[in-house]
Formats: C-alpha cells, structure tokens, sequence
C-alpha cells in the first residue's frame, strides 16, 4: 500500500527498518535559515536525510524568481539521487512547523512523477510528543539514479497568471496570514498586498488543535464553502514564495478535491515585476 497523502507516526514506526522507505527532514525557520539544520543534528527521526528549504528545495535566487524559485527538475532529482532515492521507495516529509515545508518536497515529488509520498501527520511535534526513537546519527545513503517523470501541468507561471486572471480558468488562493493578504503587514516580502481576485485561505487552518490535519470530511466542508462550486482544477495556490501554498494543495487533496495547481514563484515572484498589479483589503 503506498501513501500519498499523510502517514500516522505508528506507520512510520513499524517501517524505520524497511529499505522501501526513504525519510526526509525538511525543518526549516524562516526567520533563521541555520535553525534547520542546527534541529536536524540535535535528533530526528532515524534515518532521516535533511533537505533544506533553501539549498535543496528551491534554486537561486535572481532577483525576479521569487524567494524560493523551484530548482530545475534535472538538479532536484540528482539531489534526491545522491540521498539514495531511485522512484522505487515510499517517501515521507517531515518537519517541525506543522507540515508546512515538508508539503514542499510532498508537491515536488508529485511534479517529478512520484505519488509513493507522504507527509507525516503531526510531524516531528507529534513524533516527540509519543516518545517515539531520535538519533543524531547521519546516515550515509547509496546514491542511485532517479528519472523523473515531470509533470508540468501542475504548476502555473506569473505570465499565465497574468494573461488568465479574472477569468474561470483559474481562481488563486493565498495561503499567508490574513493581514498580509490584506496588506496590513508584510515582515517579509517588500511590498504588502495580494494578486487580485485572489482568496484568502490561511494554510496554518487546515491543522486541528492536536497540529495535525483536520479530516478529509472538514476539510472540504471549509474548501467549498471557500471556492463555492468552482472546479478543484481552476484553482491555482500562491503564498510568499511557494512553500507554504503546498499546505493548501495537500489538504485539498485529503479531501478529495484534486486537481489544483501551484503557483511556485508566488507573492515574492509576482511584485519583482511592477508591471503586474497588486491589491489590499479584505477578500471578495
């Protein structure tokens, strides 16, 4: 049985031992780029690679690609290659800030082809908290091939945006905290605002009170009351920079809406152009 949603910590449990599961650590701070990895060798999980948001995650950044442009796909699977992975293995993201950036690597295995992938609900919170094993052992992984399998169409880029905005083909949800979706504080990104027509779907609300995902019944109930009778496909998710939309995309597919897409480049991407308009307030 392969998971490609979420995967419990008792099921992650009962396969740390299994070569057919590979696991990744993608604890990330946006706010301090080093306290991933300072986490990382503190204790993880048993024979978890780490993976940072910004080294393996995303490519350099120009100027006009946003805060965490994706890497070409060629450079992604070579990077997950040399950790060991070949397509064959279920994976499973983890991380410490309620799933947010390991719903990162969970998109991106999907748009190189590989469904076999999970995110560990409750994360390395929820793993502590049971008393579940730790290491501070680094593990030295064989390096294998990996041939991805792209699946483009899952993204969306800025000029498509552009050029569709407003019309029915796509209907953009932001994943950023409300008063940066309003523009009432930014602490990020230079300018405040959101890309017009968008709404506004907090991603840290898909996540009961215990920090795992809410059913897959929930989560639709609030999806549709957000998105109305629109088509799960004409939606397209945006944040600061592509990583925290990830969240979104991954509830939508537990509740069974499937199909949306992804705007990597986001809210960092979209105002490095000052051609493109922005807007404030509250959502439509």
């Amino acid at each position: 049985m392969a998971f490609t949603t979420l995967v419990g910590t008792n099921e992650l449990r009962q396969h740390l031992d299994d070569p057919s599961w590979l696991v990744f650590d993608c604890t990330y701070d946006l706010m301090n780029p080093t306290a991933g990895t300072t986490a990382y060798a503190r204790g993880h999980i048993p024979g978890a690679v780490f993976l940072s948001v910004d080294d393996d995650l995303a490519a350099p950044k120009n100027g006009a690609n946003g805060r965490h442009p994706l890497p070409s796909a060629a450079t992604f699977a070579e990077r997950l290659g040399r950790a060991g992975f070949d397509g064959s293995q279920q994976v499973v993201a983890y991380d410490a800030q309620g799933c947010m950036p390991a719903s990162r690597l969970w998109w991106m295995l999907r748009w190189l082809g590989h469904d076999a992938v999970a995110v560990l609900d409750g994360g390395f919170g929820a793993w502590s908290r049971e008393g579940l094993p730790t290491s501070q052992t680094i593990p030295q992984r064989t390096p294998k091939q990996f041939t991805p399998r792209i699946r483009d169409a899952m993204r969306v880029g800025a000029e498509q945006l552009m050029q569709d905005r407003g019309k029915a083909m796509f209907q953009v949800v932001d994943a950023r905290a409300a008063d940066r979706y309003r523009g009432e504080n930014e602490v990020v990104d230079p300018m405040a605002g959101h890309i017009p027509g968008a709404l506004n779907r907090f991603w840290g609300l898909n996540l009961g009170p215990d920090g795992r995902y809410k059913s897959s019944a929930i989560l639709a109930t609030e999806f549709t009351a957000l998105l109305g009778n629109r088509l799960a496909s004409a939606v397209v998710h945006s944040c600061g920079s592509g990583v925290s939309a990830c969240h979104n995309l991954l509830a939508m597919e537990i509740a069974g809406l499937t199909g949306a897409k992804l705007y990597p480049g986001s809210w960092s991407e979209w105002i490095a152009n000052k051609e493109r308009p922005i807007a404030t307030g509250p959502q439509p």
